[in-house]
């Protein structure tokens, strides 16, 4: 692997990898009454919230109020996506056998079907992360975000498209698992996406309805005020968990890799790569459990199914670790990687913004990429 041999010999990347199979090993072993109280506690304050929130905008003639329905009920959608419905469908509480926090059983807040979530994150971004023509988290078959991603006109929208993704991202995370791009391409056909679909629209009828007519209806006289605040509400947690994970994905220092790099991948490997195509977010402890401890985002990649609440305790080793190895450890406050994010985004809009073209003729994935030096 090219990329990642250049850092550490063989015997270092196996050594590295049994270091942070010992902290995996050592979490595990570790976890217990604290865990299950902590996200039973958070899932009684996303409750509460909603609850409070709903209420409020019973209110909604007197704007104090509405303000503050919209503002619990934001936190509500936020903290049911990021710190408990992403958490909880990585498996990360199956080992605690309570239905409610059950990977498998678990449907969140949001237009996109849990099931078809857990194939296209839970599978395919965290097996191939950060591996060209294999993570279609990379630019979401939307955006140019990686310089080896071959230049086309279309990326000239590369700012709109973003403003328009984080402006209706949960509609874009529910059409992720259709693929359009690879039907477009003739790589899918239309017809084998007839499951993915149905449960897509399924969702997306109840959640439509439930806030955009139900919870409307039943406020009467205020229903006009109840739809938009329940749709500022939709757009604040939008907005939030997109900026949160594309700062842990797409700041500039963190890495791509080929499908060649990573091929016969050792465990090792595989613990490297997730350091190298990672980035944290500094913040305190408030903001960590609103992002989901996804500002731990080089952690959560190591160790998608250990519970999040974990990942600040274990942070300063794996740093510590990575700078025993002279490996980077990107990290930064939110302010930053926002702006290195947005900055990669207008960059990689431009055609001579990608790497040298010295492998350009060696094009993967149907001609979407081509592979640089």
């Amino acid at each position: 692997m090219t990329g990642l041999q250049d850092r550490l010999t063989p015997e270092q990347v196996e050594e590295f990898g049994r270091e942070m199979d010992a902290i995996r090993q050592r979490i595990v072993a570790d976890l217990g009454a604290e865990d299950v109280q902590y996200i039973q506690n958070v899932i009684k304050a996303q409750r509460a919230l909603e609850v409070a929130g709903r209420g409020l905008l019973f209110a909604g003639f007197f704007p104090p109020a509405w303000i503050a329905g919209v503002g619990a009920l934001s936190l509500s959608k936020i903290l049911d996506n990021m710190e408990i419905g992403h958490n909880v469908m990585h498996g990360q509480y199956d080992w605690t056998r309570d239905p409610a926090l059950s990977s498998r059983r678990f449907e969140w807040d949001t237009v996109a079907p849990a099931e078809n979530w857990r194939h296209s994150h839970n599978y395919i971004h965290h097996t191939y992360t950060n591996i060209l023509d294999k993570d279609r988290d990379i630019g979401y078959g939307v955006l140019r975000m990686d310089p080896d991603q071959r230049w086309h006109p279309y990326y000239l929208g590369n700012p709109v498209y973003a403003a328009l993704l984080a402006v209706f991202f949960q509609w874009g995370v529910m059409l992720h698992d259709l693929e359009f791009d690879r039907i477009v391409k003739g790589e899918r056909s239309w017809a084998s996406t007839k499951e993915v679909r149905a449960r897509m629209v399924r969702k997306a009828a109840r959640q439509v309805g439930k806030d955009y007519a139900l919870f409307p209806l039943l406020t009467g006289p205020l229903a006009p005020l109840t739809l938009l605040g329940n749709a500022t509400a939709n757009l604040t947690r939008n907005l939030w968990a997109f900026a949160i994970i594309f700062c842990g994905h797409f700041p500039a220092d963190v890495e791509s890799f080929t499908e060649e790099e990573t091929e016969n991948e050792t465990r090792g490997q595989w613990y490297l790569r997730q350091i190298l195509g990672s980035a944290n977010i500094t913040g305190g402890p408030l903001f960590h459990i609103l992002t989901g401890n996804l500002s731990h985002q080089i952690e959560h990649h190591l160790f998608p199914d250990i519970p999040a609440r974990r990942y600040p305790q274990i942070a300063g080793e794996v740093r510590a670790i990575c700078a025993k190895y002279g490996l980077p450890y990107h990290t930064g406050p939110l302010h930053r990687q926002l702006f290195s994010v947005a900055r990669k985004i207008v960059k990689l809009a431009l055609p001579w913004n990608g790497r040298p073209s010295e492998r350009e003729s060696a094009t993967l994935g149907g001609g979407e990429r081509a592979a640089a030096a």
